[in-house]
C-alpha cells in the first residue's frame, strides 16, 4: 500500500497538468494561436488607451471565456474522435455544437471590444 500525498502536493500535481494542457493547446491549436495573438494584442491597445478597470475586468473575462471555451471545445472534440473515429452524424452534430459556443463567446467579445475602444478611437 503506497502513502498518499498531501492534498497540497496533489493540487501542485493538478496547476502542473493544467500548465501543461494550456500549452498543448497554444502549440497544437491553430485557433487558439489566433485568439492569443487577439488577447496580446487587445491587452496592448488596452494599455494605449489607457482604458479603465471595469473595461479590464470585461476585456480579461471575454479573453479567458473564448480561450477556455476554445480548450473544452477541443477537448470534446477529442475525446468524439477517440470514442467514435469514422464520420458520423451525431459526433458531428456535437462537435459543431461545441464549436458554436465557442462561436457565440467570440461574438460576444468582439462587441465587447467595439464598445471599449469605439469611443476612445474616434
Amino acid at each position: 500500500m503506497s502513502k498518499k500525498e498531501s492534498f497540497l502536493i496533489n493540487r501542485l500535481k493538478s496547476v502542473g497538468y493544467a500548465f501543461k494542457g494550456a500549452i498543448y493547446l497554444i502549440r497544437t491549436e491553430a485557433s487558439v494561436k489566433i485568439q492569443v495573438f487577439c488577447a496580446i494584442a487587445i491587452t496592448i491597445a488596452g494599455f494605449y488607451f489607457d482604458i479603465s478597470k471595469t473595461e479590464w475586468l470585461f476585456q480579461i473575462a471575454f479573453i479567458g471565456l473564448v480561450m477556455s471555451l476554445e480548450g473544452m471545445n477541443t477537448a470534446i472534440e477529442s475525446i468524439a474522435d477517440f470514442v467514435h473515429p469514422e464520420r458520423h452524424q451525431a459526433i458531428g452534430k456535437i462537435k459543431d455544437i461545441a464549436a458554436g459556443a465557442v462561436f457565440i463567446a467570440a461574438i460576444c467579445a468582439a462587441i465587447a471590444a467595439l464598445v471599449i475602444y469605439i469611443p476612445k478611437i474616434f
